[in-house]
């Protein structure tokens, strides 16, 4: 009887060990697959870079998502949410993981001097042509997004559950997600236990990831402010009152908000990134019109930040005497962009698998940044789930050294000279994210929401 307990608990003793090691072999699997199909992604990124397309317009790249993903196996959905593509991978019963990618492209003039450099150029919503460029790494993460579907349906063996593929348009104008859900994402499709999405950072080597738990992003908002005043001759301002004056009075007066009205405790951005107004050197306009863009962490920050720019602009069109009507206007894109707040538990969770899959060394914890990401939405439903995005470091080794040496700042998103790395970041992203999908897929204790 005693030989029987002893064999028992080292049957239990040797199980957990097997399984233990199990994790590493899976890893390098992992690895030695992505290596082998990268010569494809290498063809499928360049194809991207190449052909980019802006915001709401992503015709022909949401077809190749689909493609990509039909050719996988993936049971698709095009055509979601405007140009959305939504691919499903089932495997038994489980939890359901969503992995998002976003498509669109920004009006940008690339610089990088890349073989395979955009030159495209589009029509914008507003009537202009426009040169095109994937300046914030859309496609490194579409090429990412494709790599972890064929990767995971190549370790099938390896999980079980759901695994909800979401090709997203127009994150750059913070309304994709939004559409998505709004036409029944978490309706029409498995609804997910657990979000995922990562985003290329301009300030990590190639090779490493970052992850912050809890606020990660700002919310964004776009106002347009016309501020109306009395025109006339340039010879004769006091006959008028100048709109352009009023307009620098309302650009120096809102820098007070941050300054002098919001704790310092709470981040928080205004910024105004356009005055336009006037068309001839000795003529005061009627008008001139202002485009802010404003950034904070917390909702009621961001109420008071709004509040306190219709009650500047206001008292400065009093404070010259402009009647009622002719109070400046301050409209709110509706496409607003919340900040994205991470699930604590579930981003432990993911950072102790990146440690695991890519080594100590690779994986950082990182501070919030105010840019903002639309991603954000998928965790402001009434379904409260968890969501992570991760930043997937970007930047040649070697560039970031010649940086640190010359003092030079390294080309940030949005620039018409960044340019990742691809392999080692291609590589690193779908490994980190594969293992990620995996980890939760059969754990199910990921979060603090489930």
């Amino acid at each position: 009887m005693l030989n029987k307990i002893l064999l028992f608990f080292l049957s239990l003793t040797f199980y957990h060990h097997f399984s233990f090691c199990q994790q590493p072999d899976l890893y390098n699997k992992i690895s030695e697959q992505i290596n082998w199909d990268y010569p494809y992604y290498k063809s499928l990124y360049r194809h991207l870079h190449q052909f980019p397309e802006l915001s709401y317009q992503e015709k022909a790249t949401s077809e190749r998502i689909a493609m990509e993903l039909r050719t996988i196996g993936l049971e698709v959905t095009d055509h979601f949410g405007s140009y959305g593509v939504v691919g499903l991978i089932k495997n038994g019963e489980g939890s359901t993981v969503l992995v998002r990618a976003d498509m669109d492209a920004l009006p940008i003039l690339e610089k990088t001097g890349l073989p395979y450099a955009s030159k495209v150029k589009a029509i914008n919503q507003n009537g202009l042509e426009v040169d095109v460029m994937h300046a914030c790494g859309h496609d490194i993460h579409m090429t990412v997004f494709i790599g972890v579907a064929k990767t995971l349906i190549k370790f099938k063996n390896k999980w079980q559950g759901t695994v909800v593929m979401v090709g997203q348009p127009a994150e750059e104008t913070g309304g994709g997600a939004k559409t998505m859900l709004k036409e029944g994402l978490y309706t029409k499709f498995p609804k997910p236990d657990y979000c995922l999405a990562l985003h290329v950072s301009p300030e990590l080597k190639s090779g490493k990831v970052g992850y912050c738990p809890g606020t990660a992003l700002a919310s964004v908002d776009a106002i347009d402010i016309t501020v109306y005043g009395e025109g006339g001759h340039g010879a004769y301002p006091h006959k008028t009152i100048d709109p352009i004056v009023l307009a620098s009075r309302i650009v120096l007066a809102l820098q007070t908000i941050v300054s002098r009205e919001i704790s310092p405790l709470n981040p928080v951005v205004v910024t105004v990134g356009a005055i336009n107004g006037g068309f001839k050197h000795n003529v005061i306009p009627d008008e001139v019109k202002l485009q802010l863009t404003i950034r904070s962490y917390a909702d009621e920050v961001r109420t008071q930040t709004i509040e306190s720019i219709k009650r500047i602009t206001r008292g400065i069109a009093i404070s010259a005497g402009l009647p009622e009507e002719k109070y400046p206007e301050v409209l709110l894109s509706e496409e607003y962009t919340p900040s994205t707040i991470n699930d604590e538990q579930l981003t432990g969770s993911v950072a102790k698998v990146f440690v695991d899959a890519l080594g100590k060394e690779n994986v950082l914890r990182v501070d919030p940044v105010m840019a903002g990401e639309d991603f954000s939405q998928y965790g402001r439903t009434k379904d409260n789930i968890p969501i992570c995005i991760f930043w997937l470091g970007a930047v040649d080794s070697q560039k970031m050294k010649e940086s640190k040496e010359k003092g030079k700042a390294l080309p940030p998103l949005h620039s018409p000279f960044f340019a990742p790395k691809p392999e080692k970041t291609i590589k690193t992203g779908i490994k980190a994210m594969t293992s990620a999908v995996i980890n939760l897929l059969n754990n199910k204790e990921g979060s603090s929401g489930k």
